[in-house]
């Protein structure tokens, strides 16, 4: 859930290159591959790989190189799409949904409609809920709309529905902990660096108690994802590194 952002959110924002901080453009849509997962952000004629993502928050996406001017074969657009059952009803649409940046996965669907009219017009539906999709629509499984949540209460827990201030607190003290957590690093570990981490900050900037303590204890609940995320980083960067290392050898 560290990672999670909403579709919603990120439209607009500008991608940067991540080590020149040269500009390409902006997010205007994201796509699903085959697969079923997120796999591209676009923007103009552009597209950019989830697996070439650098970062995402603070009204910026990084890259480590620049976007794919060729489009892509077999990709689904989920704003909007039509919801089904099984038997062929049309139930709703696809009004937002939420995704781990990092892995493409998608985290929960927002969809309105009739199916999310007794949750006050906006429901929160899971994947797993979710038979399957194609290029137009998402078929559920049966008997799923007395299992939905409404939406504050379906995306309790996600960072994106978090304040900016914290979620920009949550972005500092992880950023200071990337050379400070390893793989192995049993999760008391985790939670006193994120701990000592966090009484740094909080010593050196002058952030509000209440935004920085839950920012800490979001981290620490969310112990093994962040532990997760910095491995996932650490990955891409030599990936990008060997990369760039073959392009100026070759």
């Amino acid at each position: 859930m560290l990672n999670v952002v909403r579709r919603s959110q990120i439209i607009g924002w500008i991608e940067i290159d991540s080590s020149t901080a040269a500009r390409f453009g902006k997010v205007e849509e994201v796509w699903l591959d085959e697969s079923g997962g997120i796999a591209y952000f676009s923007g103009g004629e552009a597209y950019l790989p989830v697996e070439r993502i650098a970062g995402v928050g603070m009204g910026a996406v990084s890259v480590y190189y620049p976007p794919v001017i060729d489009t892509p074969e077999n990709l689904r657009c989920l704003h909007e799409i039509k919801i089904e059952s099984t038997l062929g009803e049309t139930l709703g649409w696809v009004e937002d949904f939420l995704f781990d940046w990092q892995t493409g996965e998608i985290a929960a669907y927002i969809v309105a409609g009739e199916i999310a009219a007794p949750y006050g017009g906006r429901a929160v539906l899971c994947p797993k809920d979710v038979e399957e999709i194609t290029t137009d629509k998402v078929i559920i499984r049966e008997n799923v709309q007395d299992q939905l949540q409404g939406e504050s209460d379906g995306l309790k827990g996600f960072l994106s529905e978090k304040s900016q201030q914290v979620q920009h607190l949550v972005h500092i003290i992880g950023d200071r902990l990337h050379h400070l957590i390893a793989p192995e690093d049993k999760p008391e570990v985790v939670r006193v660096k994120i701990k000592e981490v966090s009484d740094e900050v909080a010593a050196s900037t002058n952030h509000p108690h209440h935004a920085l303590q839950e920012a800490t204890e979001f981290l620490q609940e969310q112990w093994h994802s962040l532990q997760q995320s910095i491995y996932r980083a650490g990955a891409r960067t030599k990936s990008a590194l060997d990369t760039a290392w073959k392009q100026i050898t070759k």
